[in-house]
């Protein structure tokens, strides 16, 4: 039903055309189904609400690639701190032994190099 205010007159909507055309009824004047809802405001209701589901959902998206891209980055970012600790691990490593290497050599130059096969020998006094 399309009540029409200006002649007081309840039309058939018409099914062919999404909008009553204004040979029928203006816009201003027109109401859907019952009287109280205007054609207009019905309108501009639909499209607000099509609007901001259209914007939220261009959000989410958008937001979604952001913290997608955000999260590779950090991927990215954890495996090269991991290799860079993993590299200053293995230099700590090479430097330990190569300090190990010349403390024995300085063991063994002043006779305090102990027996590797007996490590807890007793210390003779001389």
């Amino acid at each position: 039903c399309l009540w029409c205010y200006t002649n007081n007159t309840c039309i058939d909507y018409p099914v062919r055309s999404i909008l009553p055309p204004s040979s029928l009824c203006s816009l201003s004047n027109a109401r859907w189904g019952v009287c109280w809802i205007n054609f207009e405001a019905l309108i501009i209701a639909i499209a607000v609400v099509a609007g901001l589901i259209l914007v939220s959902i261009a959000v989410c998206c958008c937001y979604c690639c952001y913290c997608r891209r955000r999260s590779r980055r950090s991927d990215e970012e954890e495996e090269r701190l991991a290799r860079k600790r993993e590299e200053r691990r293995l230099q700590s490593l090479q430097r330990k032994h190569e300090r190990k290497l010349k403390h024995d050599e300085i063991r063994k130059k002043y006779g305090l190099l102990q027996d590797s096969d007996n490590p807890y020998s007793r210390f003779e006094n001389e």
